[in-house]
């Protein structure tokens, strides 16, 4: 069996994740988001894929949500409420908490700017009502034959990695993660599992960060810097997730510093993540969680509320506004105003998609007018910071998750073509794991592990614990005086044979009776002969020895070839010798042709395995020669 991968986004990009795996028969999608760049239902993706009549529920066993960044959940109401698919759908606890409020923020940014979205409140509120919330490595059975598991993914409250079995094939899918602990949250923590397939994000997936201090550092002085010369700080974020992660760093600072210039959310939905993030603290960093009974961290002291009148206020602040990307709503509003004016700073995220405004910032240069649709144009000569802190892992990271996985393949999404193709060949020839990175509407088939359950007999389980000792000396060190350590090494191997029908495993000597058939040997015959001496065979031609004699000559012949095989014993009333497999036995004048009164003649037969060992025990009877005084 294989399992086929339907890449429906997020593929060689970054935007709208959405990933159809089909394994052993079941059909999983992994994260239904939206791509930002686009308002139209470009944003989606091309749900037509999956199935040509429209059916969705049959087509697909379940869909799992990884988290609630509208890149990966975006598309989820339209997919339910507009698509019509009325399957499963599984996400964590904290994510079925968030969602909503992301995807109301998102809605709400839509109409401020006059735009309407696909899907409204109601069609959020009862696709809600169909998901399963899950805990962090609870077994859920979708059916008798499907299983999933949620493991940790750090990136922001709720994150998880979703592992997915059908059989004997296995995978992982990361959605987002962190391999690092930031302030507010910990490292991905995931089991080690015997998997056909990875399937990971690759946003960074050719960045090295430097260490958390010296970036959060990096952004505090610029901050500072900022504020202290009174000039404005815009920091684009979305409610959930970044915002808490540097409102901590911030409050932290300030209480620290003393500093009185005001911080501000501009959004209501940041407290309400910040409430979530307050109860939900087992999901928080062990710092956080150590610090718990003393302070809630997310309990900020420096921070509020801001007001609509205060944009163009004179003085210093601190303005988290929504979305991340400014990609329309109060961001971009707040954008137009503050960006002329040298003194003030833009915080851009770590990451934007190609093509939003945000994207066009990170790569302007200042000062410059950016194009913020068709018709409108901003003047900016304010600063612009990238953050270089950011909640998804980096290339080492990605690197360590692969490595201590070790899955048979790995599938990259969530990047950008030229570095997904960089860390394809990292993978392959440092790991020696086969990697691949497929575009959008592309499938590819991943060969996956069929296992075969077989009993076996007590003779073979007895031949497997039967002692194979083997014996070294290694030395140690560099000094030759050292005198070595005597290794022993037991590797137990047993030999069997398998039957399919009814799979079981025998030794070799079994295997007749289980199969009922006679035991064939296929053995070698060759007539062989001992010489007399010259005495005797000038005797009479009628001359043969009596049967004492031939007995005599056979205790003779015994003794010289026993000399070089010491396993030789007579055999059969003392009519013939034989070692191993091999059989040299009298024949008589009557039965054999070639007899004659020069020899004394035997039939010689072996197995097929030992026709070495028979050709050397022929070469010593033939160089035998028997005396007058032996008869």
């Amino acid at each position: 069996m294989a399992i086929e991968c339907l890449v429906l986004g997020a593929g060689q990009e970054v935007g709208k994740s959405c990933v159809v795996v089909t394994i052993n028969g079941k059909r999983i999608m992994f994260d239904c988001g939206m791509h930002m760049r686009y308002k139209d239902l470009r944003q989606y993706p091309d749900f037509s894929l999956i199935s040509d009549s429209g059916d969705f529920t049959s087509s697909l066993s379940c869909v799992i949500i990884t988290h609630f960044h509208l890149d990966h959940i975006g598309a989820l109401p339209y997919f339910t409420q507009v698509c019509g698919y009325e399957g499963p759908i599984y996400m964590t606890y904290p994510t079925k908490a968030l969602a909503p409020l992301a995807l109301e923020d998102y809605r709400n940014t839509l109409e401020r700017g006059g735009e309407k979205a696909q899907f409204t409140s109601e069609h959020i509120a009862e696709c809600m009502k169909k998901v399963t919330a899950v805990d962090l490595k609870q077994t859920i059975h979708v059916d008798k034959d499907l299983q999933i598991r949620a493991y940790y993914a750090g990136h922001v409250l709720g994150a998880a990695m979703f592992y997915a079995k059908v059989g004997d094939a296995a995978l992982v899918y990361t959605g987002d993660y962190n391999m690092v602990p930031d302030r507010h949250l910990g490292a991905a923590q995931i089991d080690r599992l015997q998997l056909d397939l990875v399937i990971s994000e690759s946003t960074y997936a050719t960045t090295y960060r430097d260490s958390k201090y010296v970036q959060e550092r990096e952004f505090l002085k610029a901050v500072h810097k900022c504020v202290t010369s009174g000039g404005k700080v815009l920091i684009p974020s979305n409610a959930l997730g970044r915002t808490q992660e540097l409102c901590m760093l911030l409050d932290d600072y300030w209480e620290r510093t003393n500093l009185k210039v005001p911080i501000y959310f501009s959004s209501g939905s940041t407290i309400q993540a910040n409430l979530y993030h307050k109860i939900l603290i087992n999901w928080a960093s062990q710092n956080v969680k150590d610090t718990h009974a003393r302070h809630n961290a997310f309990d900020f002291r420096n921070v509020r509320i801001f007001d609509r009148s205060l944009i163009n206020a004179p003085g210093p602040c601190v303005l988290f506004a929504s979305p991340g990307n400014l990609n329309g709503g109060f961001s971009l509003e707040i954008l137009k105003q503050w960006a002329p004016y040298e003194e003030n700073l833009v915080m851009l995220p770590g990451s934007c998609s190609n093509g939003i405004i945000g994207s066009k910032l990170m790569s302007a240069k200042i000062p410059t007018q950016i194009k913020l649709d068709e018709n409108v144009k901003t003047d900016v000569r304010c600063q612009i910071h990238k953050l270089a802190f950011s909640a998804h892992t980096d290339g080492k990271g990605i690197m360590d998750l692969v490595e201590f996985l070790s899955p048979k393949h790995v599938l990259l999404v969530h990047g950008e073509k030229p570095k997904m193709a960089a860390l394809k060949e990292k993978i392959e020839s440092e790991l020696g794991i086969e990697c691949c990175y497929p575009a959008n509407n592309e499938t590819v088939t991943i060969p996956s592990t069929h296992h075969i359950e077989a009993g076996v007999s007590d003779e073979f389980l007895q031949s497997c614990l039967t002692p194979n000792f083997k014996f070294w000396k290694t030395n140690v060190g560099s000094d030759k005086r050292t005198p070595p350590i005597l290794q022993v090494h037991d590797d137990r191997v047993g030999q069997g044979m398998l039957t399919l029908q009814n799979p079981r495993v025998f030794t070799q000597n079994e295997l007749r009776d289980v199969l009922g058939v006679e035991n064939h040997q296929v053995k070698f015959v060759h007539c062989c002969s001992a010489a007399y001496d010259s005495d005797i065979s000038n005797a009479a031609s009628d001359w043969s020895p009596s049967t004492s004699q031939k007995i005599f000559l056979l205790q003779l012949l015994f003794g010289l070839v026993s000399g070089d095989f010491p396993d030789c014993i007579m055999h059969d009333c003392q009519k013939g010798i034989q070692v191993g497999s091999f059989v040299a036995s009298l024949c008589s004048r009557e039965e054999c042709p070639s007899s004659n009164v020069d020899a004394l003649h035997f039939r010689c037969t072996w197995s097929v395995t030992e026709e070495e060992l028979a050709w050397k025990v022929i070469s010593l009877v033939k160089n035998v020669k028997l005396s007058r005084e032996s008869t």
